[in-house]
């Protein structure tokens, strides 16, 4: 599988008055607001994000993804890597030779969950990835445009652990590290992971 990231979270609903704020309480000492330190605060703030969507695959600012499998893992239904997946743009499927397919929307249906969105098939089965082909899909995810959207405790830890990375930033070997709080606070949106590709064209 590869996931494609098509677009990024606006710099505007970032949360850096949240984090000088944060740190400004931890540290008893006032944050300047100066362009080179909110560029600084802006870089924590996504290098976090990109750390906690990592370990959830939660999706916590909506952006579009571009997943391309060789094949189905499943043709009753294929499991959406991220969630929550707000729509699917289009399904595409290349035979190998330089044609490409766009399936009719008519022809598959997303299911929304939290923990595993779907794409099932609204007859028996999804259609068949030609052998040398993928199949591409187009979707948009997260929990919402504005940092307001992101649930608390998914909120809360995204400034933790930027304002650790801000702490520790002279300190390159302790920003792999995930510090307790952080790592209790996303406990309950993590889930286990499966692959999004068969994987076993071989035996086809």
């Amino acid at each position: 599988m590869m996931l494609i990231e098509e677009t990024a979270p606006a710099v505007e609903a970032l949360p850096v008055a949240a984090l000088r704020e944060h740190l400004r309480l931890g540290s008893g000492f006032q944050i300047a607001e100066d362009s080179a330190e909110t560029a600084a605060l802006t870089g924590y703030l996504r290098a976090a994000i990109a750390t906690i969507e990592a370990r959830t695959g939660k999706v916590l600012l909506t952006r579009r993804f571009r997943m391309q499998l060789d094949d189905w893992r499943d043709r009753l239904g294929q499991p959406l890597p991220l969630a929550p997946v707000i729509s699917v743009q289009g399904i595409e499927i290349d035979d190998g030779s330089g044609t490409v397919t766009t399936l009719p929307a008519d022809g598959w249906r997303l299911l929304p969950d939290g923990q595993r969105p779907m794409i099932l098939p609204t007859g028996v089965i999804l259609p068949n990835v030609p052998r040398r082909g993928s199949v591409t899909v187009t979707f948009t995810a997260g929990f919402g445009a504005e940092w307001a959207a992101v649930p608390a405790d998914l909120a809360q830890a995204v400034l933790m652990l930027a304002a650790r990375y801000y702490e520790d930033r002279s300190f390159e070997g302790s920003k792999g590290a995930m510090p307790f709080g952080v790592s209790a606070l996303i406990e309950r949106w993590r889930q286990v992971r499966t692959l999004a590709g068969r994987g076993s064209r071989e035996a086809r």
